[in-house]
């Protein structure tokens, strides 16, 4: 099988997913093209490789207008978002419930639950959807109620049921028919006293005495429950038949038959429908954990996406939780890491950018490599694994070079990017030249755009020494009097946000590619001084014009940790 292919049947298509150990590869926050190219190309690397694993590309945030164009261009569907990458309901160990429906008695649905040793039975229709739950306790409150002669007839009843619970079979009348008037109560006084205090409609539970079966007809009855497996005459149940009653045979005896017979009633009649505490697959186990202290039930109905029920939890499930599986790509900053990173176990981190801070449980496969672009580290992949470069994904691996290096132009970028960059693009079939200007001007269409989406489209946050963070985002254009329009939007809105996420100190870096400048933008109390100190100048009127700067991770986020380090230093 070619290799455009193979990574169109196994990414775009999403074949091979069954019963695979799930692995998300995730970019860091405001992603770029680099963090979501990379993310897809090591995807399709790891999944031509393993075949128990399925990798699955993710994105922490937002795409911006230039990887949509690239991944538009190369026809390649975007990541799914994951915000969160903590451990979720779906990830505990749901105990599936048996069927249980409704209309089933509670004999029945004990013992479903003694056979499956489950003490909350989920009741669900026959869509599967949750109806109510009925408990252990539940079942052992009604079963001691034994002073409620009523009880049946107010549970609607089915005669079939108690036929069932009493392990006999009814030999008259309608089976399918409910008891819904009258007490029960066991005949044992002879045919005058039970014309005393036998009415019409009850249940009556009787001995071998055919006159007793004769009174309790003349008393118009609704059901007559003859117990022993004694055989019950034509007579009787001719009269029965005529009179519409239902006979019941039991082989129990009067006692037994007198103890089980609660027991008949339908699940529905007491089983909880109203303020359920329910979990859903997607819940995150931080949110939960909480309410199961406070409701302290022993299990939890689970809704599924599809709103119907597929088990329970309980808090017992929080010690066997599957914490999901995740290699980064483009960052290894716990700051830029998708939320809750340190809820999951990280696999491997493939980077090219400064250590951070990120700690993990247990050692890791760590590629960081001082290159440019981490899709010049996916070339090099596929190189060592002998794989052929589906065309699609060249590509998307020569765009993301070409906008980590700025089409080269970067000092970050190095002899591997533009030689990986040239043999991409032979692959993709595309000039790099033209091509990337077609991707600059899609990326720097930003008129239009709103001055927070235009800030957080490539931001990152960063803690320097002395507990100093700040925040640093950069557009960069092929437009100069665009990258002015830009400016003027930015420097109301970044007072708003500076203080916000924790942090205190804002900057932006305005990029020229065509100059090969920067002009930087400040805001936030030690800003402007952090500034003059990493660059040893003043800014102008209100921003630093960087000749020869345009690399945030190597020329302005070094200066900048330099800088508060020597300012911490120096309170110190």
């Amino acid at each position: 099988m070619p290799a455009e292919q193979t990574a169109a049947s196994q990414y775009e298509k999403g074949e091979g997913m069954k019963k695979q150990e799930k692995i998300f590869v995730i970019g860091h926050k405001n992603p770029d093209t680099d963090s979501i190219c990379s993310a897809i190309a090591y995807c399709d690397i790891r999944n031509r490789t393993f075949q128990n694993k399925k990798y699955v590309p993710k994105r922490a945030g937002q795409i911006n207008e230039e990887t949509e164009y690239v991944l538009n261009r190369f026809g390649i569907q975007p990541p799914g978002y994951l915000s969160n990458i903590g451990t979720q309901v779906k990830d505990m160990d749901i105990r599936e419930s048996p069927d249980a429906d409704k209309s089933m008695s509670l004999k029945n649905a004990w013992d479903i639950m003694q056979q499956n040793s489950i003490v909350s039975l989920p009741i669900r229709d026959k869509e599967g959807y949750l109806e109510g739950l009925i408990t252990i306790g539940d079942i052992a409150k009604t079963y001691m109620d034994t002073t409620d002669s009523y009880l049946l007839s107010r549970a609607k009843t089915q005669y079939r049921r108690i036929a069932e619970t009493l392990c006999g079979e009814v030999v008259e009348g309608n089976e399918h028919g409910y008891f819904a008037e009258g007490k029960v109560l066991v005949g044992t006084a002879d045919p005058g006293m039970l014309k005393e205090y036998v009415k019409e409609n009850d249940m009556v539970i009787l001995g071998n005495r055919e006159e007793d079966h004769l009174q309790a007809i003349e008393q118009n009855v609704s059901c007559i429950i003859v117990g022993m497996g004694i055989k019950i005459t034509e007579n009787v149940l001719k009269l029965a038949h005529k009179k519409n009653i239902v006979v019941i045979s039991s082989p129990h005896d009067t006692f037994t038959i007198s103890r089980l017979i609660n027991q008949s009633i339908p699940v529905k009649y007491i089983m909880k429908t109203d303020n359920l505490v329910t979990f859903h697959t997607e819940d995150y186990t931080d949110d939960i954990q909480e309410i199961m202290i406070k409701h302290r039930h022993r299990a939890f109905p689970v809704i599924n996406q599809r709103g119907k029920c597929v088990g329970t939890i309980s808090r017992r499930n929080f010690l066997d939780m599957h914490r999901k599986k995740v290699v980064l790509v483009d960052h290894n900053e716990e700051s830029q890491a998708v939320d809750n990173i340190d809820k999951a176990d990280i696999l491997e981190i493939i980077d090219h950018h400064k250590l951070g801070s990120l700690q993990t449980m247990q050692p890791i496969s760590f590629r960081n490599e001082p290159v440019g672009c981490t899709g010049t580290i996916m070339y090099q992949i596929y190189g060592e694994q002998k794989l052929e470069i589906p065309q699609k994904i060249a590509g998307l691996l020569c765009a993301a070079i070409i906008s980590d290096t700025l089409m080269f132009r970067s000092p970050t970028c190095t002899l591997q990017d533009k030689m990986a960059a040239g043999a991409l693009a032979l692959i993709a079939d595309i000039s790099i030249e033209e091509f990337a200007k077609e991707m600059f001007r899609a990326g720097s269409n930003l008129k239009d755009k709103s001055p927070e989406e235009i800030f957080y489209q490539d931001y990152k946050k960063f803690i320097a020494e002395g507990d100093i963070t700040f925040g640093v985002g950069q557009i960069s254009s092929m437009d100069e009097e665009e990258l002015k329009v830009i400016k003027k939007k930015l420097q109301p809105f970044m007072v708003s946000e500076c203080g916000r996420h924790g942090v205190t100190r804002v900057y932006f870096m305005l990029t020229s590619i065509m100059s090969r400048s920067t002009e930087l933008l400040f805001y936030g109390e030690g800003s402007r001084e952090m500034a003059e100190s990493a660059f040893q100048m003043e800014p102008g009127d209100d921003s630093f014009n960087l000749k020869g700067v345009v690399s945030r991770k190597k020329q302005l986020i070094p200066a900048l940790m330099e800088a508060a380090q020597m300012m911490s230093s120096d309170y110190a």
